[in-house]
């Protein structure tokens, strides 16, 4: 892992937080690697494990109250924490290049793409225009990039997510780095986005022989793409390892736990066989099965029963006055204390689904029913007795919590508009509320800024439950956790249904992480269900071809899977 060709050397890296008083705490200790040109070294562990705050020092960058204490940072024998804050600031987006894991946040919605890509290229004297423009069109190509030659000229609202994504890859290499860092590059995408977006970006690094760092909580991923995995934990290395070696024989017991948390589908006759481009090309013209949507309708159909709380009838739903339809003619139903899950690749219309379901969306046709009743189709019209039956836990916690309420407030409003509850009967449910997710009476006076990621979920989560209702809908609420905080979330689930009987609508595309919960699954595609059964019969040979597109796209625990699903072999020189 160390040679004399390597691009990249960090050597005992130390960064120490600040606090109010200028006393200094160690964040990250001792941290020491080195990649070569055309490879890859993955950074993983959980969250607050400091897997950022490594990669963001090795672009010679400290976040606020924070600053680099020790060690050296040797691009090409060059230390960068030798060099002033001018000489390092052309260092980045020259030398040294970053991929956020929201390219939609990155990316300036009042500017085409072409103009974003080429940009410090051409303001550093880089390139001219002109040869910015050719730089550009020859990195879409090799990303794989619809239009190459046109794409440029599109806003980034008109690609897809994964589109975007690999558009940020070519602004990162426009520029010829030397070094480049992913930070959670695939996190948002679908299982079938994040194969072409993989795919591009490793090709990409082989070709250009960049040095690379991935940053990642999703095992899985870090396997496909890593040639070395270091771990860490509470910013100290646990053990750095070639990917194989990791897998074969991890020398300690936080590594076999992350492995151990990685969900995995337990699939009875499943085969392997690699996802061909031929396969992916027909996935994009199915439509549900005539049979299969016959069947679908039957189901809803049958004789109501005292068990059904929710129906959903034909129901369609449309952008923009009916001129984009993205819910077709969508019929199902949940009981009592059961959990449907919603799975399918991004614009498939699972979020729209879970919108018209709480009264976000007002759906152009069909009828919804709760407990026998129709509801009215907006959150207005609604009673406030019907919005406190139905919940809704948004994906991003961070931005649905209010950052300048403390979890007092969060928690205590709720109590008060759906059941009067105020003083102190409010703050003995607010503390009954934490318990209920697993955490300490002693949160209620913190802001959510001083929360990780798995608490800002847990509170998320209780928020909805402090209205008392009866269907939680839940909008990839895992998808931007690490796999230990996913997993405890998941249990934290699984146990409060079986404590209280609520009924879950779970909207995400793992399937993974989906099956672990659900007692019946939708598939959607193009805002149609195309299989609706009880989540064993799903994942039970025969599938719909789609739901086999899905489960062959799931990332396996094993080197070599990407390799076999694209065609794709690197053979090192």
């Amino acid at each position: 892992m160390n040679s004399n060709n390597d691009i990249l050397q960090v050597q005992n890296l130390c960064v120490d937080a600040i606090d109010r008083h200028g006393k200094t705490m160690p964040i990250v200790c001792n941290i020491s690697f080195s990649i070569a040109p055309g490879q890859i070294t993955s950074l993983i562990g959980e969250s607050g494990s400091g897997k950022t705050t490594v990669s963001l020092a090795t672009m010679g960058y400290s976040r606020p109250n924070c600053k680099i204490s020790k060690g050296k940072v040797i691009l090409q024998d060059e230390d960068l924490l030798n060099l002033d804050s001018s000489q390092i600031q052309q260092k980045r987006g020259s030398d040294i290049a970053y991929i956020a894991q929201s390219a939609a946040a990155a990316f300036n919605r009042a500017l085409t793409i072409g103009a974003q890509v080429t940009e410090v290229a051409v303001l550093r004297g880089l390139m001219t225009r002109q040869q910015a423009d050719l730089r550009a069109v020859s990195l879409y190509n090799q990303l794989g990039l619809p239009n190459p030659e046109t794409i440029g000229r599109l806003y980034p609202h008109q690609v897809s997510g994964g589109q975007l994504q690999r558009l940020m890859a070519a602004m990162a290499m426009m520029c010829h780095p030397k070094l480049l860092i992913m930070d959670e590059p695939t996190t948002a995408l679908d299982v079938t986005t994040q194969i072409e977006v993989l795919q591009a970006f490793k090709r990409l690094i082989r070709e250009q022989k960049v040095a690379a760092i991935y940053v990642s909580h999703d095992l899985a991923v870090v396997v496909q793409m890593a040639d070395d995995i270091l771990v860490l934990k509470d910013g100290r290395m646990v053990e750095l390892q070639s990917t194989q070696n990791i897998l074969d024989n991890p020398c300690q017991e936080y590594t076999r736990m992350l492995m151990d948390a990685v969900p995995q589908l337990q699939l009875p006759h499943i085969s392997h066989q690699p996802l061909t481009a031929a396969a992916a090309a027909a996935a994009d013209k199915l439509t549900p099965d005539p049979v299969e949507k016959c069947r679908l309708e039957n189901t809803v159909r049958k004789e109501a029963n005292s068990d059904v709380l929710l129906t959903l009838s034909n129901v369609t739903a449309a952008y923009g006055s009916n001129t984009s339809t993205v819910l077709k003619d969508i019929s199902l139903k949940v009981n009592l204390g059961e959990t449907i899950g919603i799975i399918g690749e991004s614009g498939s219309g699972k979020t729209t689904l879970g919108r018209v379901i709480s009264g976000l969306m007002v759906p152009s046709n069909g009828q919804i029913e709760f407990q026998g009743r129709v509801l009215n189709n907006t959150c207005k019209q609604r009673s406030r007795e019907d919005l406190r039956q139905i919940q809704f836990v948004f994906q991003m916690a961070e931005t649905a919590l209010n950052p300048r309420h403390r979890i007092r407030q969060i928690l205590g409003r709720p109590l008060e508009f759906y059941l009067g509850m105020t003083g102190r009967a409010a703050e003995e449910r607010i503390v009954e509320l934490l318990d209920l997710v697993e955490l300490s009476a002693e949160f209620i006076d913190r802001f959510p800024r001083e929360l990780s990621g798995g608490q800002l979920q847990r509170i998320n989560f209780a928020r909805a439950l402090a209205a008392e209702p009866k269907l939680i809908i839940c909008d990839e609420i895992t998808s931007a956790l690490d796999t230990l905080v996913s997993k405890a979330i998941i249990e934290l689930l699984i146990n409060l249904k079986n404590r209280l009987g609520i009924a879950y609508v779970f909207i995400s595309h793992d399937l993974s992480t989906v099956a672990k919960l659900a007692d019946s699954l939708a598939v959607m595609r193009h805002g149609e269900i195309v299989e609706f059964n009880k989540t064993g019969n799903v994942l039970t040979p025969p599938h719909h071809e789609y739901t086999e597109l899905l489960l062959d796209s799931i990332p396996k625990l094993r080197t070599g899977w990407l390799e076999e699903v694209s065609g794709l072999v690197y053979n090192p020189v």
